[in-house]
């Protein structure tokens, strides 16, 4: 019998394109956690290049100070008060590898010598600025309130007055020397530190094991003590290292201007403040190399602070570990 034509014709067999559209799929792979680290042999970013090259530099210039600074001074002692005019504003040579000053003293010691002052001052004058910053911003960030505007109004206020100016009637009101530098320099660098300490404490405050401590019946001085200031430390801690290089310049502006050092103690901008009249005579090593002192430490100590800032970033440290 033939077949109708209208007979409903028998399905096809499926084809292979649509039996693979058909076919259920894998679900996706979510990335591993080393998924997004730099395979091997790919080069590093240019930015991990130069923090690794600016924390090395930095460590091994710093390095070199401290080796100075400790060892050095006890033949310093004997040798950067030696006066001899008849080797005055003598240029390097192998015998005074930086020259001599117009009295004829060697200016390798005496630069060693007036970077071991500087360093020194620059550091116990960070310290207490930092001490002050802690206590201000402290108290403004756990008070808050009232407290904590009319403290941040002070330090506006304080802010809006040139710190050389304000050191400078500092100084004026204490007796020039190693006490007053530092007194005028911790008194004009807290300002920085009270504003970190205060932020970091307004957010520390919100977190919730803080509301859990405060919920819980725990005293201010409880919850500042074990919740607060583990918190704050570190970044009061790296705002001290970068406070370091302003202390020595403001140390080094002062005793340029005759308000620092007394005269006995070997002060790198003193000793540049000494050296003008040399200019005239065309000796520029008594100028040079106590500038060069100051610029070199400063700098390395900078760069150090900044690797320490990025690592210390959350957003930057997120990067570091790709």
């Amino acid at each position: 019998m033939a077949d109708s034509p209208l007979a409903t014709p028998t399905a096809a067999a499926p084809t292979a394109a649509a039996a693979k559209a058909t076919a259920p799929t894998a679900p996706a792979r979510t990335p591993g956690p080393d998924a997004w680290r730099p395979a091997a042999g790919r080069r590093t970013a240019p930015w991990r290049r130069t923090d690794r090259w600016r924390l090395w530099t930095s460590v091994g210039v710093l390095a070199v100070v401290a080796l100075a600074v400790l060892l050095v001074p006890p033949i310093v002692q004997l040798d950067q008060q030696h006066v001899d005019f008849a080797a005055k504003l003598r240029p390097p040579s192998a015998d005074h590898p930086l020259g001599t000053d117009d009295a004829g003293r060697d200016l390798l010691w005496r630069c060693v010598y007036g970077l071991r002052v500087s360093l020194m001052v620059g550091l116990v004058a960070a310290l207490v600025a930092t001490v002050v910053g802690i206590l201000v911003g402290g108290v403004a960030g756990v008070l808050g309130g009232w407290v904590d505007r009319v403290v941040m109004r002070l330090v506006d206020a304080f802010s809006s007055i040139p710190h050389l100016l304000l050191g400078i009637f500092l100084v004026a009101m204490f007796r020039p020397g190693p006490w007053g530098v530092v007194v005028s320099v911790g008194l004009t660098h807290w300002l920085s530190t009270a504003r970190i300490v205060r932020s970091e404490m307004l957010s520390l405050r919100e977190r919730p094991f803080v509301e859990a401590a405060i919920s819980g019946g725990a005293s201010r001085g409880r919850v500042l003590v074990r919740h607060l200031l583990p918190g704050v430390l570190p970044r009061a801690a790296l705002a001290a290292v970068l406070m370091v290089p302003h202390a020595i310049w403001h140390e080094s502006a002062l005793s340029y201007l005759g308000l620092g050092m007394p005269p006995h103690l070997a002060s790198l901008g003193a000793m540049i403040e000494a050296a003008r009249g040399s200019l005239l005579l065309g000796a520029w090593w008594p100028t040079l190399f106590p500038g060069l002192f100051i610029i070199v430490p400063t700098l390395a100590v900078s760069g150090l602070a900044g690797v320490l800032r990025d690592r210390l970033s959350p957003r930057r440290r997120s990067e570091l570990m790709l």
